[in-house]
């Protein structure tokens, strides 16, 4: 459904705008020379020179390496097909709405590049010998920032404006749901160990909340991208203002209940790093259970705050139909 900005209004309207105050050329090869497409060959460059490099030396081994290459080449693949459907004029045939894909890939890739780049020189580069391998993993890691930058520059440039008419997905509430999944899916690789809340059921409650307020945003996403909004019983709307709030009250929970059973010795929980015997040795591909308890609540105090304003500026969306 589409949406005006002031407010913000959301639109099913297939107009295409860089953001930059010009319409986008589309199905031309004039569309590579416009600001937007120069960014996008810029992403498709910096991402298959970031796993070229790695690949050409095999620098990519264990869980975190295997991260890296996946997140390069996906968005390598990815950029590859926008910028085909927008030179070919394929917008009309592509089976998602060209209003919200473009922009809510490119929150996601900024996202997926920036842990990258974070990742892969603290939990991998900084363990290899000097030498040529280390090299083009450092070479790697400034393309894949290269990569973010492009990707948060075309958000930057793509998202909605006061008094637009826009996708969903390019205002505000839209581009925090791409955060609040983004940010679940991580809480979920640092719950891989599944030893970290079984049989304690106020854990498990905070486990079960990161699980129902991530899939409702994600059916939020969804409904979007493939022009679904109508098919809900209620309107579009007043669902996004009760997932938003539901997701508040449920993180809230999240947000008292996991510290306090994890770093509380009343409950049960272990407050010190030190004294916490499985992280008193270190591996190069292992995370300690407790700096994974730790990095769940930063996580889950990160998300809380997405969610806050995403309730606030959700009450600003003005929704029409043309």
């Amino acid at each position: 459904m589409p949406v005006t900005v002031t407010r913000t209004t959301i639109t099913t309207t297939t107009s295409s705008s860089s953001g930059l105050g010009s319409p986008t050329i589309v199905g031309s090869p004039r569309a590579l020379t416009q600001p937007l497409g120069l960014l996008r060959l810029l992403q498709l460059l910096s991402t298959c020179v970031a796993f070229s490099l790695v690949a050409s030396v095999g620098a990519w081994v264990g869980t975190m390496g295997d991260w890296s290459m996946f997140t390069w080449c996906f968005c390598f693949a990815v950029t590859l097909i926008i910028l085909i459907v927008e030179v070919c004029g394929l917008q009309p045939r592509f089976p998602l709405s060209w209003r919200n894909f473009p922009i809510t890939y490119a929150c996601y890739a900024a996202l997926f590049c920036l842990s990258t780049s974070i990742i892969y020189p603290t939990t991998y580069v900084q363990f290899l010998p000097h030498g040529r391998v280390r090299d083009h993993a450092i070479a790697a890691t400034v393309f894949s920032c290269v990569a973010f930058v492009a990707y948060a520059t075309e958000v930057a440039w793509t998202r909605a404006r006061p008094g637009e008419i826009t996708g969903y997905m390019a205002t505000v509430p839209g581009l925090l749901k791409v955060l609040e999944t983004f940010v679940a899916c991580v809480i979920f690789a640092f719950l891989s160990n599944p030893g970290l809340y079984q049989h304690r059921a106020p854990l498990e409650w905070c486990v079960a909340v990161y699980a129902i307020c991530f899939i409702l945003a994600a059916v939020a996403i969804l409904l979007n991208l493939g022009d679904c909004t109508n098919a809900l019983p209620i309107p579009f709307p007043s669902f996004l203002s009760g997932l938003a709030l539901l997701s508040v009250l449920l993180y809230a929970t999240a947000l008292v209940i996991w510290p306090l059973y994890q770093f509380d010795e009343r409950y049960g929980g272990q407050p010190q790093r030190s004294r916490d015997s499985s992280c008193s040795y270190s591996h190069v591909h292992r995370i300690c259970p407790w700096d994974r308890r730790l990095a769940v609540a930063i996580l889950t105090a990160v998300n809380l705050l997405a969610y806050v304003a995403d309730l606030v500026y959700s009450a600003r969306l003005v929704f029409v139909r043309v």
